[in-house]
């Protein structure tokens, strides 16, 4: 699942109150393996966070594609901005994941402007990486999120 625009701090819990009301238990989320310590490593994974290794041989992609591929049911809801800061870019890790583990992007945009979520039809990757990059941000044009100048509106699709 891609989240977005992500821009602030608001939507990690407009994600946690959507997936407890939509009971979508199984629908995770990665963060470094860092905020899994005491005191809050419990409450983490309890919200359905799953730590990762920045510093790993295995970069985070196959990290993930690993657990996709060990599970019967998996799903993991990621940022495409991979920040809340202003972006000159998407990162592609969330594609790459998508494409390695074979499984479907979902796309959901959280449009504070029009107090809404929104889902996409589910699409598996193809060939053609900057093709369906411009499918997502052609999803996600015109979506507000909580600080609309931090959005995906300024990134040519």
């Amino acid at each position: 699942m891609v989240v977005a625009p992500h821009t602030s701090s608001m939507d990690i819990f407009m994600g946690f109150a959507f997936r407890s009301v939509l009971k979508l238990d199984h629908v995770k989320f990665i963060a470094k393996q860092e905020m899994f310590k005491p005191p809050f490593g419990s409450m983490f994974r309890k919200l359905g966070g799953v730590p990762v290794n920045r510093f790993s041989s295995n970069n985070i992609v196959d990290q993930v594609v690993a657990m996709f591929n060990s599970k019967d049911e998996f799903a993991i809801a990621l940022s495409p901005e991979g920040t809340r800061k202003k972006v000159d870019r998407l990162r592609t890790g969330f594609y790459h994941i998508a494409q390695k583990a074979n499984v479907p992007i979902v796309m959901l945009a959280f449009d504070f402007e029009h107090k809404e979520f929104r889902f996409a039809p589910p699409f598996y990757t193809t060939a053609n990486e900057a093709a369906d990059l411009k499918t997502i941000l052609d999803y996600f044009k015109g979506v507000k999120g909580k600080n609309p100048e931090l959005g995906l509106n300024h990134l040519p699709a």
